[in-house]
C-alpha cells in the first residue's frame, strides 16, 4: 500500500492557513488587500476579543457575482493573474488565491457580496472548510467577510495566540500600515463595539500620517522630494537627526503601495542616515518606492512582506541618496546658509584673555555680534552655588521630569534659522557641557561631539578635494594583523591612501605604516589604526567606498577632537560654536549623538513650580 497520499482539500487548506493566517492580524492583512484590489474607497474592520472571536471586513468595492463568489473559495482560484508572465509583473496585492479558502478552513466563515449594478447578491457560509449555505443577498454593493471563532477546529494553533490586547494591537498596526499607503481610502476600526480608529479619506499623504501619529511627530518630519535613480522613484517623509526610535516600529517602507521589508532598503536607510543616527537606533520613515513590477519578485514570502530585487544595489543607492540629500537640505535650511566652502579651522584659536571674569561671561558669541535683545545679561552675574562639605545640598525630586530633547533640524524658514549670535555662553559643566542661553531657554553643547562634527566635515572636504594631507613618520609603525584584517587592508589600500594613511605589506599578515594624517592628534597611533581596521571590517562588501572612507574619517575626527576634560576659553568655545553652525549637519556628531540639547524655559518653569504641568 502506498505511503504517500494526496491530502484532502480541507486538510490542505488548513496546512496553507498555517503560513497565510498565523494570527488575526494576518487575516486582516489578506482581506484588506482584497478590498483595495477591488477598488474600495471605504473599508471597515470590526474585531471582537482581539480578532479571535470575530473579524468582519466591510468594503464598498466592486463586489462579485455568484460564480466568482463560489470560485474565490477554491484553492488557487484568483482573478489577479492568468499566465506565468503575469507572475513576473504583479500589480495587485493578492495573486495566489490562497487566502479565502485558508481562512474559511479554520473559522466559521461568511461572505456576502453584490456587484453595483446587480439587483441581488450572494451570501455563502462555510464552517471549518465545509460549505453549509448559499443564498441570495440583498445588502449594499460591495463585500462583507466575517471570520468567527478563528482556529476553533485547530486548537493547537489557538495555544500560540497571545492576549486579547496583544492580538488587537497587531490588528491595528496592520490596518495602520495599509492606511498610510492609501490616503484616498477611508478606514474605520472598532474593537468590542468601541471605535478604535477613524481615518477620513484625504488627498494629502502628510494629513493621513498626521491622523495616525499625531501633530507633534508629523510636524517634525522632513519631506523627501520625489527623485528617480536607477529606475527607482523615492518619495515620502523621514525624521531628521535626533528623531529616532529604539525599534523599527516607526520604520515603514512601501513598494508600489505594498508594505515590505528588504535588506537592500535597510542598507539604503543606514547609508543615507549614516552619521546622523546613533548605533542601536532606527529612523522614523514613511518611505514610498515606485518601480517597474518586472524589476522585483514579491512571490518569495508567505505573507508577501519580503521582496527580491533584481538590482538591490540600485535600490540601496537610490534610497541612500534621497535620504542623505533630504537631511542635508533640511540642515542648510535650518542653519540659514549653505556649507562653508573653506575648510574650517580645527586648531583652537589663540585665547583672548578678558580683563575680568564678568567680561568673560558676558562676551557675545562673536566679537562683532550684539548680545541677544530678548535676554539681556543680568547686571551682576551670580556665581554658581557649590555644595558645602559640611552641609551638602539635598536633591529635589522632580515628579514630572521630562528628559531634555536634542535640537533637531525642523522645516523652518531660513530667516528663522538659529545662528551662533542667538546663543550666549554662560559657563561649562563638568568640563564638557557648554551652557548657553537662548530665546527658547537653556541650551547645552557637548564640546567633544561638536568638535567631532566640525573635524569630520573638514576632513571629508579634504578627502573630496583630492585626499587628506599626510605626514611621514620618522619611525614607521609595524602592524601585526589577523589574516582577515590583512585582507581588509589590502582591499582598502587605495582608500586608506586617500585618507592620509600610507601602508605597505611587510610580510605575512604584517604591514608597515609610513605616514598618517597630518591633523591626527593621538599618543597611540597603533590603537587608532586598530580602530580604523575594525570600522572597515564591520562594513559589508556592499558598502560604498565613500562610506568606507567616511567611517574611517569619523574615527579620525573623534581622536582629533577636544575631550571631556579639555578646558577651553570662552573665545575658543565661541569659535567652536561658529564652526559648528557652518557645518552641513550641525545637530549631531558623526556617530549620531546630539551636539546640542535644549531645555525650554517652560520646562524650567514647571520644574521650579512657576507653571502648572501640561
Amino acid at each position: 500500500m502506498a505511503k504517500i497520499r494526496i491530502l484532502p482539500d480541507a486538510l490542505a487548506s488548513q496546512v496553507a492557513a498555517g503560513e497565510v493566517v498565523e494570527r488575526p492580524a494576518a487575516l486582516v492583512r489578506e482581506l484588506v488587500e482584497n478590498s483595495l484590489d477591488a477598488g474600495a474607497r471605504h473599508i471597515e474592520v470590526h474585531a471582537q476579543r482581539g480578532g479571535t472571536a470575530l473579524i468582519r471586513i466591510v468594503d464598498d468595492g466592486s463586489g462579485m457575482d455568484r460564480e466568482d463568489a463560489m470560485l474565490c473559495l477554491e484553492r488557487h482560484a484568483t482573478s489577479k493573474i492568468r499566465t506565468k508572465e503575469d507572475l513576473g509583473a504583479i500589480c495587485t496585492f493578492g495573486f495566489r488565491g490562497e487566502a479565502l479558502p485558508s481562512i474559511a478552513s479554520v473559522s466559521r466563515f461568511r461572505l456576502a457580496t453584490r456587484e453595483k449594478d446587480a439587483l441581488v447578491g450572494t451570501e455563502i457560509e462555510v464552517n471549518g472548510g465545509k460549505l453549509t449555505a448559499v443564498r441570495d443577498h440583498g445588502g449594499a454593493a460591495g463585500t462583507v467577510i466575517e471570520a468567527r471563532s478563528l482556529f476553533f477546529n485547530v486548537p493547537a494553533r489557538r495555544k500560540f495566540l497571545r492576549t486579547e490586547n496583544t492580538e488587537f494591537s497587531h490588528v491595528e498596526q496592520q490596518l495602520r500600515l495599509h492606511a498610510i499607503a492609501n490616503p484616498q481610502v477611508a478606514f474605520t476600526l472598532t474593537h468590542n463595539g468601541e471605535l478604535a480608529l477613524h481615518l477620513p479619506a484625504t488627498r494629502d499623504m502628510l494629513e493621513r500620517i498626521r491622523g495616525l501619529v499625531g501633530d507633534e511627530l508629523a510636524s517634525r518630519l522632513l519631506k523627501i522630494e520625489e527623485t528617480t535613480l536607477h529606475g527607482v522613484t523615492v518619495s515620502g517623509y523621514i525624521g531628521g537627526p535626533g528623531m529616532s526610535r529604539s525599534n523599527r516600529q516607526m520604520q515603514t517602507t512601501y513598494l508600489n503601495g505594498r508594505p515590505i521589508e528588504s535588506a537592500s532598503i535597510s542598507y539604503g536607510l543606514r547609508e543615507g542616515y549614516h552619521t546622523a543616527l546613533m548605533k542601536g537606533q532606527y529612523p522614523v520613515t514613511f518611505l514610498f518606492i515606485q518601480m517597474d513590477p518586472t524589476a522585483f519578485d514579491v512571490n518569495v514570502h508567505p505573507a508577501k512582506k519580503e521582496v527580491r530585487f533584481h538590482d538591490g544595489n540600485g535600490v540601496r543607492d537610490a534610497i541612500a541618496r534621497s535620504v542623505s540629500r533630504t537631511l542635508e537640505n533640511a540642515s542648510k535650511l535650518h542653519t540659514g546658509h549653505a556649507p562653508a566652502a573653506r575648510p574650517l579651522p580645527v586648531a583652537s584659536p589663540s585665547p583672548v584673555i578678558p580683563t575680568s571674569r564678568q567680561e568673560e561671561m558676558e562676551m557675545p558669541v562673536t566679537p562683532s555680534a550684539a548680545p541677544l535683545r530678548q535676554m539681556p545679561a543680568p547686571a551682576t552675574p551670580r556665581p554658581v552655588l557649590e555644595p558645602s562639605p559640611s552641609r551638602p545640598i539635598e536633591p529635589v525630586s522632580a515628579p514630572e521630569a521630562t528628559p531634555p530633547k536634542p535640537i533637531e533640524s525642523p522645516k523652518a524658514a531660513s530667516s528663522d534659522a538659529p545662528s551662533p549670535n542667538d546663543f550666549r555662553i554662560i559657563g561649562v559643566l563638568q568640563k564638557l557641557y557648554v551652557l548657553m542661553e537662548s530665546k527658547e531657554g537653556l541650551v547645552l553643547m557637548d564640546q567633544h561631539a561638536a568638535h567631532e562634527r566640525v573635524n569630520f566635515e573638514k576632513f571629508r572636504r579634504a578627502l573630496e578635494s583630492g585626499g587628506v594631507p599626510c605626514q611621514r613618520l620618522l619611525m614607521p609603525i609595524t602592524l601585526q594583523t589577523t589574516p582577515r584584517d590583512a585582507d581588509v587592508l589590502k582591499q582598502n589600500q587605495a582608500s586608506l591612501t586617500r585618507l592620509g594613511i600610507e601602508i605597505e605589506p611587510f610580510g605575512p599578515n604584517i604591514f608597515k605604516v609610513e605616514a598618517l594624517p597630518s591633523f591626527l592628534k593621538t599618543d597611540d597611533p597603533a590603537a587608532w589604526l586598530d580602530q580604523v581596521i575594525e570600522e572597515l571590517s564591520s562594513l559589508t562588501a556592499k558598502a560604498s567606498s565613500l562610506r568606507l572612507s567616511e567611517d574611517a574619517i569619523a574615527t579620525t575626527a573623534c581622536r582629533a577632537s577636544v575631550k571631556s576634560n579639555d578646558v577651553l576659553s570662552i573665545p575658543e568655545l565661541q569659535a567652536l560654536l561658529k564652526d559648528l553652525f557652518a557645518c552641513e549637519m550641525p545637530y549631531c556628531c558623526p556617530h549620531g549623538r546630539p551636539t546640542l540639547v535644549q531645555i525650554s524655559t517652560a520646562e524650567l518653569e514647571r520644574k521650579f513650580g512657576r507653571r502648572a504641568p501640561g
